[in-house]
C-alpha cells in the first residue's frame, strides 16, 4: 500500500496534516488567550474555570463525539449547518477537542512562574498585553507542549471523527479513522501500513515542535518607568 504508492492513502495522509494544522492552529489562537486569562487573571470564577478547564482533559472523546452528533443532527439547533457527514464536521471536531489542551496547559505553564516576576513588570508599568507577553516568553516550554498535545490530539483522535464524519472511505477520513476502518473490514496488512504512516507523520510533527521548544532567547520587553 505504501510502496505503490496508493493514492488514496495519500489523499488521506494530506487531509490528516490539514486537520491537524487546522485544529491545532485555531485551537491555539482561542485556547492561549483563554489560558492566559485563566492563568494570570484576577476576577471572580477563576478558580471554577481552572477546575473546568482541568476536568475537560478527561471527557471521552467519545462523548464529546455523541454531544456534538446531537448537536449538528438535521433536526437539532444547529443542524441547519449541514456538517454531520462532512469534511468540516472533522475539523470542528478535532478543534474542540484539541481546545481544552491548550487552555489548561497554558493556565497551568503561566501559573507556576514566580510570582515575583510578573509583580515586578506590574511595579515597572507594564500593561496587561506586555503582562501576557512576558507570561508567553517565560513558560514558552510549558506553552509549546501545550501546542504538542492540541496536535497530539488532532492526529490520534478518532472516535469523534468517525461518529460525525461516518469514516466515508477516501473522503473524510483521516490517518487514525482509516486504520480503524481497515482493521473493521479484516484488511490487516492495510491497517498496519496506514498505522506506520501515522507513526511515521507524528514523530516528524512532534519532533519539529519539540526542536521549537528548546530554540528562541525569547523576547525582549521593555516596561515604561513606574511615576
Amino acid at each position: 500500500m505504501i510502496l505503490h504508492g496508493n493514492p488514496t492513502l495519500f489523499s488521506i495522509i494530506g487531509f490528516t496534516l490539514q486537520v491537524a494544522v487546522v485544529a491545532t492552529a485555531v485551537a491555539t489562537v482561542i485556547g492561549l488567550p483563554i489560558g492566559l486569562a485563566i492563568g494570570l487573571g484576577r476576577f471572580r470564577g477563576r478558580q471554577v474555570l481552572r477546575v473546568l478547564a482541568n476536568v475537560s482533559l478527561a471527557i471521552p472523546p467519545v462523548l464529546v463525539g455523541t454531544f456534538l452528533f446531537v448537536l449538528f443532527s438535521p433536526q437539532a439547533l444547529l443542524g441547519s449547518l449541514h456538517l454531520i457527514y462532512t469534511r468540516r464536521v472533522v475539523f470542528v471536531a478535532q478543534t474542540i477537542l484539541a481546545l481544552p489542551f491548550v487552555v489548561a496547559l497554558t493556565s497551568a505553564a503561566v501559573q507556576g512562574l514566580p510570582p515575583g516576576l510578573l509583580n515586578q513588570a506590574r511595579l515597572l508599568g507594564a500593561g496587561r498585553l506586555q503582562l501576557w507577553t512576558l507570561a508567553l516568553r517565560e513558560a514558552r516550554i510549558g506553552v509549546m507542549a501545550a501546542v504538542i498535545a492540541a496536535l497530539g490530539v488532532s492526529l490520534s483522535e478518532v472516535a469523534a471523527v468517525v461518529i460525525l464524519g461516518g469514516n466515508i472511505y477516501g473522503y473524510n477520513q483521516t490517518l487514525a479513522s482509516a486504520t480503524l476502518y481497515e482493521v473493521n473490514g479484516g484488511y490487516y496488512a492495510d491497517a498496519v501500513a496506514v498505522a506506520i504512516v501515522l507513526i511515521a507523520l507524528t514523530l516528524f510533527l512532534m519532533c519539529g515542535l519539540a526542536v521549537l521548544q528548546h530554540q528562541g532567547n525569547g523576547i525582549r520587553l521593555r516596561f515604561r518607568s513606574a511615576t
